[in-house]
């Protein structure tokens, strides 16, 4: 199949919760403003979307409800992660059959396997589905990365593996995989505060969490670094930077879900332990940052 385009600004979306359920008005009302916002994309069930606490059942729901709300406007990237090959493989086909357009899937976090065993995990994703499938390295969670190497050995056995999400906090990385594989791999940083940076060396955009918010800007910032135009690019960073930080200030999603309430997008900025609501000392922390930005 031919893959939609899957660069500039996506959302790793939040889930949003309302006495230990899904509040699936909450997370309508949230695409709704990703895609009046002009979104390139959607990410249900990230780890922004608490995936490693929702059932396997809820999991599957909620990619449902945002295709559904979605409505093919934009396109839905499913994570389908899991330190589970067997359980990665189930997600995939599932979401695949949910109508997902792309699958987001993490390196096997706890387990810390080999380059062999990353290869064999990858590709039993892949032979899952025929839809774009997105490798997520983020070392800092996973305890490792993707290889250069086993990401060469996936891009030459699977056409439909062209894409990664990079959180590791390296440029070095991103210029690493650009060399290597030029335009045969598509880059998408996997931190806001990195997003320009990434780009100046060869990135196409960006999963975000701060666009759960804010939409506009980060979009605006990721057309302008994709149209070369860095100045204006790095101006809008700049500003936004000091959100960046703070929407970190604990464990995301608390801080965002926070700022998500506070704007009135959704309702309650409930999460499902080991996370908690953040402290009142954080909250008036990212208060005043949001407040900044709302001048």
């Amino acid at each position: 199949m031919r893959p939609r385009q899957l660069t500039g600004t996506i959302t790793a979306l939040v889930t949003p919760f309302d006495k230990g359920r899904i509040a699936y008005k909450d997370l309508k009302r949230l695409i709704e403003h990703q895609i009046r916002g002009g979104i390139d994309g959607l990410v249900p069930v990230g780890t922004t979307g608490e995936s490693p606490t929702v059932t396997h059942d809820e999991h599957i729901e909620i990619i449902r409800a945002t295709v559904d709300a979605a409505k093919g406007r934009v396109p839905v990237i499913a994570g389908t992660g899991s330190n589970s090959t067997q359980e990665a493989v189930e997600l995939t086909q599932q979401a695949h059959a949910a109508g997902a357009d792309a699958m987001l899937v993490v390196a096997p976090y706890y387990n810390k396997p080999g380059a062999e065993g990353l290869f064999r995990h990858f590709s039993a994703a892949a032979d899952a589905t025929d839809k774009p499938i997105i490798l997520y390295s983020i070392p800092s969670r996973c305890g490792i990365e993707i290889g250069i190497p086993v990401v060469e050995r996936l891009l030459a056995k699977f056409k439909h593996v062209r894409w990664i999400k990079e959180a590791g906090g390296s440029v070095d990385r991103v210029d690493q995989l650009k060399q290597a594989f030029g335009s045969d791999i598509t880059v998408l940083s996997g931190d806001d505060s990195l997003t320009i940076p990434f780009m100046a060396v060869g990135a196409e955009g960006v999963i975000s969490v701060a666009s759960n918010l804010y939409v506009r800007e980060i979009g605006q910032m990721v057309r302008l670094a994709l149209a070369n135009d860095f100045a204006k690019a790095s101006k809008l960073h700049r500003r936004l930077y000091p959100m960046f930080k703070a929407i970190f200030i604990e464990s995301n999603p608390s801080p965002i879900k926070f700022a998500l309430v506070r704007a009135g997008i959704i309702g309650g900025d409930e999460v499902r332990l080991p996370l908690t609501e953040i402290s009142p000392e954080s909250a008036r922390t990212l208060t005043k940052v949001l407040a900044s930005l709302d001048r």
